[in-house]
């Protein structure tokens, strides 16, 4: 651990929270403070800690000058720690303690993407209102540099697409029930059994993780806010390993994406389960807990960014950067100079969330049919009524007097069409269940501005 001196020029920061990622971002602090200094041209300081655990307070190891709190707003009432790094996750209390350091003119890291989408404008007006800065690069991604690079790389660049596996939790069950052949529920407990999944993961599996993400990055990307309640969300707890196997011979590999595109006067933001083609889409060759990135520039073309998205060390590399640029801003007295949302919050353009109904994709079908003759015919015409063109067809087994799955592939069509179609078929004699539908996501970038 280096020395930890008393500088006049130091930045002093406090830190809000000790959990994962809050122990291996001091941890990063101490253990790199001169690789930082010598970068920066001036040193940090840990000024403050503070958890509400006595446990996780006792057990960090911190130099003589930092002192240990379990009151927050020591920190936020301290005027010699100008910057505030709130790791301690959920909507309340760290709200609150978000908007009183900003009002107290202080500049604020966060991981704490659930907050953000929830109430970003909220967080992000305020910031604009009192000049500060506000980083939060790590609550996207892990230590994928996303947001840096639509905020910063990109900005003289038109965003057209986002799409990404930005939660690792559902990549690596997916990765598993397609490489092992296991069902949902087995594929869940053994991420349980390795730490990839919560006790309760809830959040993960049924998309709202994804969701707080993709919201993120479409206010980014596209100068709008996003309002959380708009994005249509579905999960995997419903994936069937029937459909993998199908979706393998059809040369697809299933990945739980958000998808954020540029519709013109709308944004099509929304989190869902899609087949990939397996040669052709980079996003399918991303496996187990790795999250990928893939953006769209109207000059520059596709750009993927891959890594790790989750972990206390990956996520602490994002906080630490984030740390960095704002103590520059405090440090040369610069702050507020780029955007938190990379757009100024006040000329932001308001644009309306595309409905579900109104997209365009291409289908998964999967109809579990009676074994009898015309029924293809029936589930062809009722489609080619409603303008659904079917591409492939895989029909699997006899079963006298029972059902056999019918699967079929379609070329692109609108999301109501589709729905209006199933809703026929799946009250018809035809069919035994519910028909299974995973949209399809074929071309590189797909959707942009189509």
């Amino acid at each position: 651990m280096t020395t930890h001196h008393e500088n006049k020029n130091a930045v002093k920061v406090g830190v809000i929270g000790l959990g994962t990622v809050g122990q291996g971002f001091v941890r990063l602090f101490l253990r790199e403070s001169s690789l930082v200094a010598q970068r920066l041209g001036f040193p940090l300081e840990l000024g403050a800690v503070c958890d509400r655990n006595p446990e996780a307070l006792a057990a960090l190891k911190v130099p003589s000058g930092c002192r240990k709190t379990a009151e927050a707003r020591e920190i936020l009432s301290d005027p010699e720690i100008p910057l505030v790094v709130e790791l301690m996750g959920g909507l309340e209390p760290a709200r609150t303690f978000i908007l009183e350091a900003i009002s107290a003119g202080k500049s604020v890291v966060t991981a704490n993407k659930a907050l953000l989408a929830h109430h970003g404008e909220e967080v992000f007006g305020a910031v604009a209102r009192h000049g500060v800065d506000l980083g939060f690069e790590a609550s996207v991604g892990g230590g994928i540099p996303i947001l840096r690079t639509l905020r910063e790389s990109l900005a003289g660049d038109r965003i057209l697409k986002v799409s990404g596996i930005i939660n690792g939790t559902c990549n690596y069950i997916l990765s598993s029930m397609s490489r092992d052949r296991v069902d949902f529920g087995t594929a869940l407990k053994e991420a349980q059994r390795l730490g990839y999944a919560e006790a309760d993961p809830t959040f993960d599996i049924d998309g709202i993780d994804s969701a707080h993400k993709i919201s993120i990055l479409a206010a980014m990307a596209f100068g709008s806010p996003v309002s959380l309640s708009s994005v249509p969300v579905e999960g995997i707890r419903h994936i069937q390993p029937i459909d993998l196997d199908f979706g393998r011979e059809f040369g697809y590999v299933l990945k739980l994406l958000g998808i954020a595109s540029d519709q013109g006067e709308t944004i099509d933001v929304r989190v869902h389960p899609c087949f990939l083609p397996e040669e052709t889409s980079m996003l399918a060759e991303v496996d187990g807990v790795f999250n990928a990135i893939e953006l769209l520039g109207e000059a520059l073309g596709p750009l993927l960014l891959f890594g790790r998205g989750a972990g206390g060390d990956p996520t602490a590399t994002a906080v630490m950067g984030d740390v960095m640029e704002c103590a520059r801003g405090i440090s040369h007295g610069s702050r507020g100079q780029v955007p938190a949302l990379g757009f100024p919050f006040a000329l932001r353009v308001p644009r309306p969330l595309c409905a579900l109904d109104s997209i365009s994709s291409e289908y998964y079908l999967r109809f579990m049919a009676h074994d009898q003759p015309g029924t293809l015919s029936y589930l062809s015409g009722v489609l080619g009524e409603r303008g659904i063109s079917i591409e492939s067809v895989i029909q699997k087994g006899r079963q006298k007097g029972g059902s056999v799955p019918v699967v079929v592939t379609t070329h692109r069509a609108t999301e109501s069409r589709v729905r209006e179609a199933l809703s026929i078929i799946d009250s018809s004699p035809h069919v035994t269940e519910k028909t299974v539908v995973i949209r399809i996501e074929s071309a590189p970038m797909e959707g942009a501005l189509s």
